[in-house]
């Protein structure tokens, strides 16, 4: 059956508007008359089946952002928690819907959850939309039968890890809009303002100081190369992204960002506060803790960290405790394996993994801090000697003149 979006006139002749299934569109007409409802307008929603796995397709591969998904999650868990059942809570929040691929996505699950599955089971048919930790949250909400406590629980996770990303990203905004104007003042003082003002020491036919002929090599040089540089950015940045989709060479290159002074501590923290985050509220929700590092591990985007957790995981089902495990390999802070050892001793993991998960945020923003701190004056100090470089190559001829002159 698919989903059908309709517009018809109830008996009393209010206008209703809502979404139901059927094998076809006469067949939905026919549903709405049998409700005693006019149909004004009955179209299909835009979902095709993947006939090969079964799995739900809506013609895009992009999921929903972060704050759409959150508010998505919060609007489950309040109509949850006021008691309608799945299939009514999926018709509210289909007409309450303000985009097409929401209405879309919540039909499709619909047309799953009135076909016998469960609401996890419907969600698991879009993995670019529901990531492994999120849907394994909502299995055990569904298992424990506190699906509205743990949807609450899941939209703050969401909403904490989309202000930590805002955040992260808001630090190096500044830095890099410096380095941007940086780049294009000095790129046109070389390659405009200074060669109209040495060709007047040019046409002197005196000895210029070593500065200014360097200045003025290096103007020349960038004007007849500017198209090859430009040129050889753009295949240099191609060049990066295609060497960084071999696993092998983004490995090495992950790996030596760790090595790197202050980013490297900032990185492995902003890895560990992910992990310590989903391992909290998978372990609170009452997720299986192999079960959990799985999830865990899908969450961090640094490759030796990523196989850090993965190799943790082998390593509990083998038996070892989780702080060992994890500390096994090194690369985690040496406070969040004491706190996860701790929890494992005193029965109280999940609060222990919470404890961590706060005390690396609290890091790594500190991290965070002295990193731009140190970014933004180091970058205005080198502009500023760029700049003052380029001022004294032209100063210096002016000054022998004067004395010529004296």
């Amino acid at each position: 059956m698919s989903g059908y979006r309709y517009e018809a006139l109830d008996p009393v002749g209010r206008v209703r508007k809502g979404v139901l299934e059927a094998d076809n569109e006469r067949q939905a007409r026919q549903n709405l008359r049998e409700q005693n409802m006019v149909a004004l307008q009955v179209e299909a929603m835009l979902e095709t089946a993947d006939a090969n796995s079964g799995k739900q397709k809506t013609g895009w591969r992009r999921g929903l952002s972060s704050a759409q998904l959150s508010l998505l999650t919060r609007q489950l868990a309040n109509l949850i928690g006021a008691g309608l059942t799945i299939e009514e809570t999926l018709n509210a929040l289909i007409e309450q819907a303000e985009n097409e691929r929401t209405r879309n996505i919540l039909a499709g699950i619909r047309g799953q959850v009135l076909a016998g599955q469960a609401l996890s089971g419907a969600m698991e048919n879009y993995p670019h939309v529901f990531p492994a930790v999120y849907l394994s949250l909502v299995r055990a909400g569904e298992q424990s039968g506190q699906l509205n406590m743990v949807l609450q629980r899941l939209a703050d996770y969401i909403e904490e890890r989309h202000a930590m990303r805002q955040k992260i990203t808001l630090a190096f905004i500044y830095p890099a809009v410096i380095t941007l104007v940086a780049a294009l003042v000095v790129g046109g003082l070389l390659t405009y303002v200074v060669p109209q003002v040495v060709a007047v020491f040019r046409d002197s036919h005196q000895a210029l100081p070593w500065l200014t002929r360097a200045l003025i090599g290096l103007s020349d040089f960038l004007r007849a190369t500017v198209v090859y540089w430009l040129i050889g950015l753009l295949l240099a940045a191609w060049a990066v992204r295609k060497a960084l989709q071999s696993e092998t060479l983004k490995f090495r290159f992950h790996l030596f960002l760790l090595r790197v002074p202050v980013l490297g501590r900032f990185v492995r923290d902003t890895n560990a506060a992910r992990l310590a985050s989903t391992l909290a509220i998978l372990a609170n929700s009452g997720v299986p803790l192999l079960t959990a590092l799985q999830a865990g591990a899908g969450v961090i985007t640094h490759l030796p960290l990523r196989r850090a957790v993965e190799d943790a995981a082998r390593k509990v089902r083998e038996g070892t405790s989780l702080s060992r495990a994890l500390g096994h390999g090194k690369l985690f802070p040496p406070a969040m394996i004491h706190l996860i050892a701790s929890g494992e001793a005193g029965g109280k993991l999940g609060q222990m993994l919470d404890q961590s998960a706060r005390q690396q945020n609290q890091m790594m923003q500190q991290r965070l801090a002295i990193l731009t701190g140190l970014l933004e004056p180091l970058l205005i100090l080198a502009m500023g000697a760029v700049v003052l470089i380029i001022v004294l190559a032209i100063l210096l001829p002016i000054f022998e003149m004067n004395q010529l002159i004296k």
